[in-house]
């Protein structure tokens, strides 16, 4: 399966999980496939979208 692409203008990534994850509280998981910590985006991002898990739960990360 390939992976999925988007390109945003700044926005958060729960919106962006919401959208194409079907679930705001995996935005940790998008954030983790990208190396990124902060879910607040600012000027022009290309993501790389984990593929959709029912299974999948959102919360904080483990660091």
């Amino acid at each position: 399966m390939s992976e999925t692409m988007v390109t945003v203008v700044g926005g958060n990534l729960f919106a962006i999980a919401a959208q194409y994850l079907g679930d705001a509280t995996q935005w940790i998981r998008i954030a983790q496939a990208n190396g990124l910590r902060d879910p607040v985006l600012s000027g022009v991002v290309t993501l790389a979208l984990p593929p959709v898990d029912p299974q999948a739960t959102g919360g904080v990360p483990n660091v």
